[in-house]
């Protein structure tokens, strides 16, 4: 590839199977794909950058499908391999005035074979930033081991890098999600968390000043505080705090849409905005996603994002 990357995503990719009515009672399932660190990646792309997404995915009947969605996205997928392993599913649906229901099938799945032989330091040079998450540590103790190194290359060759805990507890654990937040922390330049899962169980932290003051202690020069209580964003960079309200109240789902959000941020990041402004802007991303169900498939598009945000809805 010769052209220069802004941004590496590094996780897994799943299978989504999405209805409007119960799952159990659902004749019919609608195929998409899924994951959180592709989630970023197609968001990002989606807005107009150039993004790389290292992954394994699975040879079975889903690896064409996958693989040429992905093409048809405009990722670069150069760096993805094929695995013996399955591909990992998701069901997840929201019915009419019920809650969201979903089952989550990733255990011994293609992206868990993330290794070391999966990264390259010239791929990682090409970028301006590197994306990984807490969701990608959680597969392996080998995805682990990616996750750490890649950001300890893209660190000695002045990469951004950039990472979310994604903290949940249908994988993880609060002392493991401690654990693999502190074995990258030190050489994390953009640091998203989410108040409502991030924060408390990762760092018992409830204060949004004292969480960024810390941070910020820890050399995090940029940390975004997304589903705070106040309903919005708290963007903490260059000793300043601000706060950016979500973009709608009119929520249907938010799944993914704190990904669509990372991936916003990042695009707006690697294309001259400030941190500040790259929140204003990935807040009309991450609001326009949770107006439908499902996860990629509910990311907008860059004219959409671009009217909003040109026409200063955010109030600049």
């Amino acid at each position: 590839m010769n052209e220069k990357l802004d941004i590496i995503a590094i996780g897994e990719s799943l299978i989504e199977l999405s209805s409007d009515n119960h799952l159990g009672s659902a004749d019919s399932l609608k195929k998409y794909y899924g994951g959180d660190a592709l989630s970023v990646a197609v968001a990002a792309r989606r807005m107009g950058s150039n993004v790389g997404f290292v992954s394994r995915v699975g040879d079975d009947v889903f690896k064409d499908y996958l693989l040429d969605s992905w093409q048809a996205e405009g990722l670069d997928i150069s760096q993805v391999k094929i695995a013996q392993e399955q591909n990992g599913v998701y069901f997840i649906a929201r019915p009419d005035g019920c809650a969201k229901e979903f089952a989550y099938y990733r255990k011994k799945i293609a992206p868990s074979k993330l290794s070391l032989d999966d990264i390259s330091e010239d791929y990682i040079s090409s970028a301006k930033v590197v994306y990984a998450s807490g969701i990608t540590q959680s597969l392996s103790l080998s995805a682990k081991e990616v996750v750490a190194e890649s950001f300890k290359i893209a660190k000695k060759n002045g990469i951004i890098t950039a990472y979310d805990p994604n903290y949940s507890s249908s994988i993880s654990t609060p002392e493991i999600a401690k654990e693999d937040f502190n074995r990258v922390i030190s050489d994390v330049d953009i640091l998203f968390m989410s108040a409502k899962y991030d924060t408390v169980n990762i760092l018992e932290l409830n204060s949004v000043e004292n969480l960024i003051k810390k941070m910020w202690d820890l050399g995090v020069g940029t940390v975004v505080i997304k589903a705070s209580p106040d309903g919005g964003y708290y963007t903490g960079y260059n000793g300043n705090i601000v706060f950016t309200e979500f973009y709608t109240h009119d929520v249907v789902d938010t799944t993914c849409s704190g990904d669509a959000f990372n991936g916003g941020f990042l695009h707006a990041i690697t294309h001259g905005l400030t941190p500040i402004e790259a929140s204003k802007f990935a807040s009309i991303v991450a609001g326009l996603q949770a107006k439908s169900i499902g996860a990629i498939k509910s990311i907008p598009y860059k004219e959409q994002v671009y009217d909003i945000f040109e026409k200063g809805v955010l109030n600049g």
